[in-house]
């Protein structure tokens, strides 16, 4: 197996609140251009460091992603064979998986360091990444969500249940669009 390495990106960096932390997306298989532009944006909102992809069709789709916030000028979007041989091995694997058994994301207490995989659009992980995580993890609904829903979910989760997120008018003036002037 060829593993691609890993673009860093030396004009971002991380709060120094952040520094041991490490979260990686992955993308099993995924096929939805505005999917993977959602993931993208919502991995460089919620601090995470990269976000890996296997399987051909997202290449094509690739090229239509939609990115408004430039997310992946500070996230790395990075192909690999196999998550479970690319993953450092301090990294805790995190299957986010509509499973019997799972547990609710609510009850889930994160790792320092993780990597969430997701299944594709239209099935699901495969056995071998499932048998292999650390944990497998779920958000109660009543329907299956939208993959770049279930991504910003979980990093949201992750970014309170840390403390990885400011909660000042400072964090909201910095955060928001230089459209957005609303106030109380």
């Amino acid at each position: 197996m060829d593993i691609i390495p890993v673009i860093i990106y030396e004009h971002f960096k991380k709060p120094d609140h952040m520094q041991e932390e490490f979260a990686c997306i992955g993308l099993t298989n995924p096929k939805s251009a505005s999917n993977l532009g959602s993931v993208l944006r919502a991995a460089g909102c919620f601090g995470a460091d990269e976000v890996w992809y296997h399987g051909n069709r997202i290449e094509y789709a690739k090229k239509y992603a939609t990115d408004t916030q430039l997310a992946a000028e500070r996230v790395a979007l990075v192909k690999v064979e196999s998550f479970i041989e690319q993953k450092p091995i301090d990294v805790k694997l995190v299957c986010v998986e509509l499973t019997v058994g799972a547990t609710p994301l609510a009850e889930f207490t994160h790792p320092e360091k993780a990597l969430y995989v997701f299944g594709p659009e239209d099935g699901s992980i495969s056995q071998e990444v499932v048998s292999k995580a650390d944990a497998v993890v779920y958000i109660p609904t009543h329907d299956c969500l939208n993959l770049a829903a279930t991504a910003n979910i979980v990093l949201y989760d992750r970014a309170t249940k840390r403390n990885l997120v400011s909660r000042s008018d400072e964090q909201i003036i910095d955060s928001r669009d230089r459209n957005n002037v609303t106030k109380i």
